[in-house]
């Protein structure tokens, strides 16, 4: 497993985004402008930190995961990756930093992780997930749940 860069300036309420593709700056350039979008009925105000770095390219959720570990406010992160760039819906890959030592015990792992540890979230999702997680509102299985439900997969957002 390669080393990444440290991911610095991370405010703690920030949504962290790692682009791992770069073949396509357009499609990057749209991801980007949808992630800064207010959101929200309230339109909350968007706070993003992007890891916008060709040293990240090709970078596996394990390695990303890695990576970060060191963030202890980090509950998701998401990745935009080659799906993200390719497909009409730009749906990123959000992961659960959650490890089995954060759990109890297999059991409580387990049911977490029921639908696995990622899934898809168009843009419009990301900070519902963000910030729903940060504040214990659902879990991330509910999230992963939701996605599971929908016939691609993807969670799209209340």
């Amino acid at each position: 497993m390669r080393a990444l860069p440290a991911v610095t300036g991370r405010n703690e309420f920030d949504v962290l985004v790692v682009r791992t593709d770069y073949h396509d700056d357009q499609a990057w350039q749209v991801v980007a402008a949808a992630l800064t979008k207010p959101w929200g009925d309230s339109q909350y105000e968007a706070h993003v930190h992007f890891t916008d770095d060709p040293a990240w390219a090709g970078a596996s959720v394990d390695e990303v995961l890695n990576a970060i570990r060191a963030d202890e406010n980090l509950a998701v992160v998401f990745l935009a990756d080659r799906t993200t760039m390719q497909a009409e819906s730009h749906p990123l890959l959000t992961v659960t930093t959650l490890t089995r030592e954060d759990c109890l015990d297999d059991e409580d792992y387990e049911q977490l992780t029921e639908f696995g540890r990622e899934f898809r979230t168009i843009p419009a999702g990301v900070h519902d997930v963000h910030s729903n997680l940060d504040i214990g509102n659902l879990g991330f299985e509910e999230y992963a749940a939701w996605a599971h439900d929908d016939p691609e997969r993807i969670y799209r957002s209340f």
